[in-house]
């Protein structure tokens, strides 16, 4: 199975902590945030992994090669003059993903528990062109579900930007958790260049099913902050691989 793991964000709001160091390289419990993605999708048979670099990326592909990859086949996605955002991410690995399969993204910076192989078997069932793993929590910024999990739409309720792809009657806020299970058929609606991933879901919305999977599991940590690193350290000091 193949996985692909976002790994080139700058880290902006971890400074002064990666300002020398990839936020990917960032401890959390006994992992660093890299080593705790490569091993929860080993630990779920996912044997073919590639991974985007861009800040301190070297670092990053000498921790790999000096891990022996954790024991997996890796292959390095490294647009490193430029940043390309997340659509621009997936669309530069498709080569990777030529087999047909769905697949799996995953942000570098999560730390849960959540079941993985019941994920995708629920993307499956559904035959929808991407899954989105959210959850019913705070956030700056919501997606938009009808009563189907649909995804209908985008809000941010501290500007009131709102952003309608499909009309519902009623739409259920939640938030976006950084999995995606995706068909490789969504790249032939994607084009080079930067932009977001969730860009192309809403674009995508009202023609095609683009589902939400409400992540239930106990343990989940976006570790993308200095409050939120020490939660996911707390969490990852409970999961062993």
């Amino acid at each position: 199975m193949k996985a692909m793991i976002l790994a080139a964000g700058l880290g902006s709001r971890l400074k002064p902590l990666t300002d020398n160091c990839p936020k990917v390289l960032l401890k959390a419990g006994p992992y660093t945030l890299l080593q705790f993605a490569i091993l929860k999708l080993r630990s779920y048979g996912y044997n073919q992994l590639i991974i985007n670099v861009h800040h301190h990326a070297q670092m990053v592909k000498d921790y790999l090669a000096g891990n022996d990859n954790f024991g997996r086949n890796i292959a390095i996605s490294d647009p490193t003059d430029k940043l390309i955002d997340t659509g621009g991410a997936l669309q530069k690995a498709s080569c990777f993903f030529v087999d047909g399969n769905p697949f799996l993204v995953s942000k570098a910076d999560l730390v849960s528990n959540i079941n993985l192989n019941a994920y995708m078997a629920s993307h499956i069932q559904s035959q929808a062109m991407a899954s989105l793993s959210v959850r019913n929590r705070p956030a700056s910024r919501y997606l938009l579900f009808d009563s189907e999990m649909n995804l209908c739409g985008w809000e941010n309720p501290s500007t009131a930007e709102k952003r309608i792809a499909r009309n519902s009657e009623s739409m259920q806020p939640m938030a976006f958790s950084g999995i995606h299970a995706v068909n490789p058929e969504i790249f032939s609606h994607m084009s080079d260049g930067k932009f977001s991933i969730i860009d192309t879901y809403l674009n995508l919305a009202s023609d095609h099913q683009i589902k939400g999977i409400t992540d239930t599991s106990n343990l989940w940590a976006d570790a993308g902050k200095p409050h939120s690193l020490l939660e996911a350290s707390e969490i990852a000091a409970r999961i062993s691989f």
